[in-house]
């Protein structure tokens, strides 16, 4: 059977678990998989119950991982989606883990009042999840989600938010175009094999 465990942070064990209790019922219906919490180790045990889920434990540990980051757990279930994907960015990877200098980078990709982040999100068409712990939480479909990894990198490495943004727009008009031209190639592909 496969099985994996996901570590949760021990300050917030308690507020995993009760988040988790939500989603439980949801992951073993659509994934069969099985949650085992344990509160010793701080970690959560996912467990196939049948043969051959290893894809679905995945699914589910990224799902466990986007709930211990910070997100809704109404947010991190739509991982249950194969088209998304959930993104994390160590910002200490970067910074490093003093603690003023980490709350400094932090506070830029959030922004005042949160609007960096909800700005990035809205260009992306993403969620993301700023922690206390230096990391950056990002769900969203594949490319989108790349382009708000990127937006977020440029924001850690000191651009200037205005420059980020512009930068973003302009991979997401290209992203949007050749989705478009993708769509239209698609649909007259289609429509020439009917006649």
């Amino acid at each position: 059977m496969a099985r994996t465990y996901e570590p949760v942070p021990p300050e917030s064990f308690e507020k995993v678990k009760g988040e988790l209790r939500q989603v439980t019922g949801e992951l073993n219906r659509r994934l069969g998989v099985r949650l085992t919490l344990d509160e010793g180790n701080s970690r959560v045990l996912i467990e196939a119950e049948r043969e051959g889920d290893a894809a679905n434990v995945l699914r589910a540990r990224d799902i466990v991982r986007a709930i211990a980051i910070g997100f809704d757990p109404q947010d991190a279930l739509q991982l249950l989606d194969e088209d998304y994907v959930l993104v994390v960015v160590d910002v200490t990877q970067a910074v490093g883990d003093k603690e003023n200098h980490l709350r400094r980078v932090l506070g830029r990709v959030i922004g005042e009042n949160g609007r960096a982040r909800r700005t990035l999100e809205e260009i992306t068409g993403t969620k993301i999840v700023v922690n206390d712990r230096g990391l950056v939480g990002i769900i969203g479909d594949y490319e989108r989600s790349q382009v708000a990894r990127h937006g977020v990198e440029l924001l850690v490495q000191g651009r200037m938010h205005a420059t980020v943004y512009r930068r973003l727009e302009g991979m997401m008009r290209e992203l949007k175009r050749r989705e478009s031209t993708e769509l239209w190639f698609g649909r007259k592909g289609e429509g020439s094999q009917t006649s």
